[in-house]
């Protein structure tokens, strides 16, 4: 009989809840999203998410037990994600956890959410990927990790402000595009001129650091689009043209600098295999400059399939492993928002 657990997601915006065994089968799936509910603001709200994840939990867990045609009994342990991520929103996935293994005397695991997303490619291919370079790539987090196996991850380098999917939230906004930005931005850039505007590719020639910065880059695109003045960007009279010529900008130059710094890890590491979690990998043109890059330069590609990339349960299989090398964690298991390095 395969071991069977049941896996909650609730880190940012998502409620999700899926049920995982460890041949990597996926015996169901639920996520409840919140994109309407932030939509207005332009991101994610705090307040607002952990009060959507206490409405929703419940519901979306019973769905997936329904969905496996399973009962709470019959699982062999119970995981949650409780690093990194908004601290209510995390609170409410850790608790909801907690009380269902005192209910069920079942085993409680953790999960590292950036872990999971490179974990997302071994489920899809249903073979192991280790040792790797992981390549985090999402709304919150833009990491680099050397992945000696699915439980010894060492960081090599991230952003030093905005991830990738903020800075795309934030220039979807000035431009008047919907929320969420990776989508909206990346649509209008199809009809663009990517070369329309020289924006800044921020230590993308730093061939000693493995860094991001995108701050600089999201301010370099509101000069160009308003000035340095003070602006109403909803008054802003851009024509399509202009918005669609931003935006293929913008993105190239996001593209270049994940590129770039994916293959400076490939070469400090000597490592032969990429793989890719996160909401902004499965933007096409990312997607595609990734694999010709990878395929140019004899490294093994493994993005994971657009269905798992944004956030969801499924990737919290990686509870398997730690099921499997008895790291099970005790009721004072707390959340941890911050980012956690290394494994």
């Amino acid at each position: 009989m395969a071991l069977r657990i049941l896996t909650i997601e609730t880190s940012c915006d998502e409620t999700a809840a899926a049920v995982v065994t460890d041949q990597l089968e996926v015996l169901a799936s639920v996520v409840a999203s919140q994109d309407q509910l932030h939509e207005r603001f332009h991101g994610v709200v705090p307040e607002i998410a952990a009060r959507a994840h206490v409405e929703r939990i419940l519901p979306v867990i019973d769905e997936a037990l329904r969905r496996a045609n399973i009962k709470l009994n019959d699982l062999d342990g119970i995981a949650v994600a409780n690093t990194p991520g908004l601290a209510g929103s995390l609170l409410v996935g850790v608790t909801a956890a907690k009380a269902l293994c005192v209910a069920t005397g079942k085993p409680l695991l953790a999960v590292n959410h950036l872990h999971a997303h490179i974990y997302a490619c071994q489920i899809a291919l249903h073979r192991n990927i280790f040792p790797c370079i992981g390549f985090i790539v999402s709304g919150g987090h833009t990491h680099l990790y050397h992945c000696a196996s699915a439980t010894a991850f060492h960081y090599l380098g991230g952003t030093i402000d905005d991830a990738a999917g903020e800075a795309f939230d934030k220039i979807a906004a000035m431009l008047g595009l919907p929320y969420p930005g990776g989508p909206s931005v990346s649509k209008a850039a199809t009809a663009g001129n990517a070369r329309k505007h020289a924006f800044p590719r921020p230590f993308l020639r730093d061939r000693n650091r493995l860094a991001f910065s995108f701050s600089g880059l999201k301010t370099a695109v509101r000069y160009a689009i308003a000035g340095t003045g003070k602006v109403d960007f909803q008054s802003l009279q851009l024509t399509a043209q202009q918005i669609a010529d931003v935006a293929a900008s913008f993105q190239a130059a996001v593209v270049d600098c994940l590129v770039g710094k994916a293959m400076l890890a490939i070469d400090q590491t000597r490592m032969s295999r990429l793989c890719v979690g996160g909401g902004v990998a499965a933007n096409t043109v990312f997607r595609e400059r990734l694999a010709e890059t990878c395929q140019q330069n004899g490294i093994e590609l493994h993005i994971a399939p657009l269905q798992l990339c944004t956030d969801n349960a499924i990737m919290g299989g990686l509870a398997i492993e730690h099921l499997k090398a008895g790291r099970l964690e005790t009721l004072d298991l707390d959340v941890l928002p911050g980012l956690v390095r290394g494994s």
